[in-house]
């Protein structure tokens, strides 16, 4: 059965319980009551239709579900152990291909991994030009970058699922080489726990920005980026080490880039809070020597 036909039967039930990877259907419920009204609907519309699936292709009731390279349950998504494993097993790269299978692999894998941008800076750069393929300057900085990476996946990072009734914070933070941001939420028992890693390495014209103005870079970038989870009513927070927006307020109106700027942000409903010790996650990318 193709997936426009799935998506055809399963349009009206497609909610918040349903996801249709590639030709599977995976539906996910907050009790097992609902669960049990969920699938009833979904075996219904299957049935009307005359379709059929395999029960051993089937599994009901579970708490974690692996599917796309990951692992999901219990609000937590963690890298699939296939995937991990095919990390730790590749080889040293001796070519652009094999750099680029690498980083393509690694790179799906990007938002469980703090500083991501920075740490693969070695390996990316060995991809530009228009050198052979065959020819590479692997140095000891190429391999421990390689080596960090693999070893930080290795670690089975947990992410959490963010909740829509909960305020959303970012901690956000940009050094000389690049933007590093940490998208948390407070859970029940008051802990702070991850929702994804995001980074970026600043341009060259973005490295000779002051250091507020490479700030002002920094949350124009994350509120672009997580637009999908902060364009709404709910007021979110920005911890960052300076109040860049108050410089952005006052000189907004002398460069043409600054005003950009200022109209991006209007649309959005949030606090900056300035933080020191507890802001360690993205801080840390300053931090390195």
């Amino acid at each position: 059965m193709s997936k426009g036909m799935l998506l055809l039967l399963l349009t009206v039930a497609r909610s918040n319980h349903l996801r249709l990877p590639f030709d599977d259907i995976v539906i996910f419920s907050q009790t097992w009551e609902g669960h049990l009204t969920h699938l009833e609907d979904i075996f219904h519309r299957l049935s009307t239709a005359k379709l059929h699936i395999k029960p051993s292709k089937c599994r009901c009731a579970c708490y974690y579900v692996k599917y796309l390279g990951h692992s999901f349950g219990q609000g937590q998504r963690t890298p699939g152990e296939l995937k991990v494993q095919a990390m730790k097993d590749f080889l040293t790269p001796t070519n652009k291909p094999q750099i680029r299978a690498f980083m393509g692999l690694a790179g799906c894998y990007r938002k469980y991994i703090p500083e991501f941008s920075v740490i693969s800076t070695p390996l990316t750069n060995l991809l530009k030009g228009r050198c052979r393929k065959s020819i590479i300057e692997w140095n000891s900085s190429c391999q421990k970058a390689f080596e960090e990476l693999k070893e930080k996946l290795s670690k089975y990072p947990v992410l959490y699922s963010p909740n829509f009734s909960k305020q959303f914070i970012i901690q956000c933070d940009a050094s000389n080489l690049g933007i590093e941001v940490v998208l948390t939420q407070v859970s029940d028992n008051d802990g702070e726990h991850p929702i994804m890693y995001l980074s970026k390495k600043f341009s060259s014209a973005e490295q000779k920005y002051s250091t507020t103005e490479r700030e002002c870079v920094a949350i124009i970038y994350v509120v672009q980026k997580l637009k999908c989870y902060l364009d709404g009513k709910q007021k979110f927070v920005i911890q960052t080490d300076h109040n860049p927006l108050v410089w952005l307020e006052k000189n907004s109106g002398t460069i043409p880039r600054l005003l950009r700027w200022a109209l991006i942000l209007q649309s959005f409903n949030y606090e900056i809070v300035r933080k020191g010790k507890q802001h360690q996650d993205a801080d840390s990318l300053s931090r390195i020597p």
